[in-house]
């Protein structure tokens, strides 16, 4: 007897449905079946079933003599399943990757509860996939299994039946089937969730439904939508049969007159002429199923009142109303949004004619984002070796808290941000300011940048479409005749930003001002970041920090993390860090490839104390500060990110997974092959790079040569100290060591912060080699 049946109903979607069915097939969870039913559909889909039943015993096809509708459909496949649990899949969805891993393990941790509820998440045509918005009820804290009346917050959890795994016995043992018609799912998941004795939720997303631009049955206009009141019949006839359950029936009339409201609302449903009609019918149900208790709260009472009168055209009237109060409200808003620009402008304009501050400067960082990188680093060596500079930083609302003690804090976009950049002598951003910012004579522009470039940019862009996306390369240019000064963390970079920013700045081939903690920072100060982190002390803390793919529209993980860390085992913490450009964490709706070789058996459920890596993946993609995610981990795994050059200059371990060089060198372009000039072990597939984790290659003798020899490239200048020569260079006047700046400390004689691993169990862990004794040139490519 097969873990899962996976019941699959097939009708007219022979351009999703390999796709679908290879998502189940190549679970890494392999005791399942497949029944595919053919509802006698009138295109490709039964043959395709039958090819796939050819090459994989697992996949049970079943044929219909007649087109019965999605509920018969789902029902034969029943008839057919063997399965311990049932699982239902839309022939146009897909499974994730490691779904039916996840599921199984939180099935046996919860003692094989009669249902378990997952999430999913909603993919439109585009590619684009977002979450579930309602995710607080399937929370995995509290005790398991439960009962619904005590999470009764899971029937706001959209109600369909693919994303549930139900006990086969269960379903058995109260006779539970789908209904013919439309809103087949109302009849089957309340009845289920209501009976069930017992419930556990998975907080994962298991199912990617995608949202079809055309052909989706709900969003076709026909009277068949009148099917929802037959289906609600068989809901309360449940009820009526079950009086211990009865204390539902309030629940259930509130949930049932939501529904009919948003049908009769939502457009493209109910024929022209037919609505009248649907409301009288919702009318006679309303009177028909009224309960006590079945009171509405404050927000939906107005709705409930108007299907209970049967007030069509009042209803109607009431959303003509509510549409044109929000017009005029947009239309309101975008006056007042065009004044206050216009008032700003103004205001702007008056303030360049005011006098320079010269005790004042102006940070920030990456579009309004808060306190850090270089910027941050600079603001704080203000503060320290130029304390008669009073600094502010510029950032958007929510990153208010990241900003320190003495400094001013400066709304994104408010009079008193254009203020500060009118009036004060220093500006210091790592991108740029507002593309309507005067430069005035006397002021002083610092652009930090943010990194050593590998891939392409500047007018480097001008041959990369994808990479480039419009970029207004006139508009590039007139934004570097601003700048005053250019930081350069090495002569890779130096060469590099003089060619693709042309412009008569200054370059101040210092190093990076944000690495400076790298060489300050001790090992008690890695200690509590780890601590605070959530890492544990004995264990070897891996940051994946991945860079942002140009030729993708969405920027899907590479890798499985939950997967990985299983691979990996207890010794490995996974801290996520996702691109400051991604939307979202690394660490949800995984459907890319995933570390895990081929299976030659079926797998078993993990234990129990494994089945969930828990604190083994943390997500970090909001931590402040990367520089402390650097300094918490053990060894950096990345792929083209400038990460890796700020990494070197701590010595620890990197490992590149680079197993789609070719595509991104293509899109984007990049100055030379990280692969043949690796700061590390190099990994190409999923299994390359579990081997190269677990087999120590990652910090072993080859490994620490190659670093030392991309520090010595990378990291000329990193010593602790570039914060302070910028500052004396650009505020002191300082331009030399006779004058007073500070000299660069050799490579040999740095001694960045050990990480934890190599504290703890010194020089067994991680292996290190002096550096190289000449230079070595990289090869560029222009």
């Amino acid at each position: 007897m097969p873990r899962f049946s996976v019941i699959v109903p097939v009708y007219r979607v022979q351009a999703y449905l390999h796709e679908c069915l290879e998502s189940v097939l190549t679970q890494s969870f392999m005791d399942l079946e497949l029944v595919a039913v053919d509802d006698c559909s009138p295109d490709a889909c039964g043959e395709i079933i039958d090819e796939f039943a050819a090459r994989d015993p697992r996949v049970r096809a079943v044929h219909l003599s007649e087109n019965r509708g999605l509920g018969a459909a789902r029902n034969a496949g029943m008839a057919q399943a063997s399965g311990e649990y049932l699982l239902f899949l839309d022939s146009d969805d897909t499974l994730t990757p490691d779904a039916l891993w996840a599921i199984a393990a939180r099935l046996k941790e919860t003692g094989d509860p009669d249902l378990l509820v997952y999430d999913f998440a909603r993919t439109d045509w585009t590619g684009r996939a977002v979450r579930d918005d309602v995710t607080g009820p399937l929370s995995q804290d509290g005790p398991a299994p439960f009962r619904l009346a005590d999470r009764p917050g899971l029937l706001r959890v959209l109600m369909v039946a693919w994303n549930k795994a139900y006990r086969r016995d269960f379903v058995r043992r109260e006779g539970l089937a789908f209904p013919d018609g439309y809103y087949e799912d109302t009849p089957w998941t309340y009845p289920a969730l209501l009976a069930a004795g017992s419930i556990a939720t998975l907080d994962r997303v298991c199912v990617h439904y995608r949202q079809r631009r055309r052909g989706s049955i709900l969003g076709t206009t026909s009277r068949r939508h009148f099917d929802v009141f037959a289906q609600y019949d068989r809901v309360f006839a449940f009820l009526d049969r079950r009086p211990d359950l009865a204390c539902w029936r309030p629940v259930l009339f509130r949930r049932m007159i939501d529904h009919f409201t948003t049908v009769f609302t939502r457009p493209g449903r109910l024929p022209r002429g037919c609505r009248a009609e649907f409301l009288r019918r919702a009318r006679t149900y309303y009177r028909r199923y009224r309960c006590p208790g079945a009171r509405p709260g404050p927000r939906p009472r107005l709705r409930h009142a108007l299907v209970r009168l049967g007030l069509h055209r009042t209803f109607r009237l009431l959303r003509l109303a509510m549409t044109l109060r929000r017009r005029a409200a947009k239309t309101v808003l975008t006056a007042l949004l065009a004044l206050r620009a216009a008032l700003l402008r103004a205001h702007y304009r008056i303030q360049l004619c005011l006098p320079l501050r010269e005790d004042r400067a102006v940070f920030a960082a990456y579009w309004g984002r808060g306190h850090g990188c270089n910027p941050g680093a600079l603001e704080a060596a203000f503060r320290e070796f130029a304390p008669h500079i009073r600094t502010a930083w510029a950032a958007r609302p929510g990153h208010h808290g990241t900003l320190p003690p003495g400094t001013r804090p400066l709304t994104w976009g408010t009079a008193a941000y254009w203020t500060a950049l009118a009036r004060s002598k220093y500006l210091v951003n790592n991108v740029n300011f507002d593309r309507r910012l005067v430069k005035r004579r006397g002021q002083v522009f610092v652009q930090t940048q943010h990194g050593t470039p590998l891939k392409h940019m500047g007018l480097d862009l001008q041959e990369r479409p994808a990479a480039a996306r419009g970029m207004d390369f006139a508009e590039l240019l007139r934004g570097v005749d601003k700048w005053d000064y250019v930081l350069s963390a090495n002569r890779h970079t130096t060469l590099t930003w003089e060619r693709v920013y042309p412009g008569r700045y200054t370059t101040l081939e210092y190093g990076y001002p944000r690495n400076d903690v790298f060489q300050r920072a001790t090992p008690q100060d890695v200690a509590a970041l780890r601590a605070s982190l959530g890492v544990p002390d004995d264990a070897v803390a891996l940051l994946y920090a991945p860079t942002h793919r140009d030729y993708r529209r969405t920027q899907r993980p590479a890798l499985d993390l939950e997967r990985l860390a299983r691979r990996l085992g207890p010794r490995f913490v996974v801290l996520a860090r996702a691109h400051y450009s991604q939307d979202g964490p690394l660490t949800r709706a995984h459907d890319g490839p995933v570390p895990d070789g081929p299976a030659t058996h079926a797998p078993e459920a993990p234990d129990q104390g494994a089945a969930v890596p828990g604190g083994r993946v943390i997500d970090v993609s909001a931590h402040p500060s990367v520089e402390s995610l650097c300094l918490a981990s053990d060894v950096l795994l990345t792929d083209y990110s400038s990460i890796m050059f700020d990494y070197a200059g701590l010595d620890r371990p990197i490992v590149v997974y680079a197993d789609d060089w070719e595509a991104y060198e293509a899109a984007r372009g990049t100055y030379f092959d990280v692969r043949a000039h690796p700061p590390g072990a190099v990994a190409r597939t999923p299994d390359e790079l579990v081997g190269i984790l677990t087999g120590g290659h990652w910090c072993g003798s080859r490994s620490a040569r190659s670093r030392a020899a991309f520090r010595e490239r990378f990291c000329p200048y990193d010593d602790g100290r570039a914060a302070e020569r910028v500052v004396r260079h650009v505020v002191l006047g300082q331009t030399d060591e006779a004058s007073g700046l500070p000299p660069v400390v050799p490579l040999a004689e740095r001694r960045p912060v050990p990480s934890r691993a190599a504290t703890a169990q010194a020089p067994s862990r991680l292996a290190t080699v002096p550096p190289p004794a000449g230079p070595q040139s990289v090869t560029e490519k222009h």
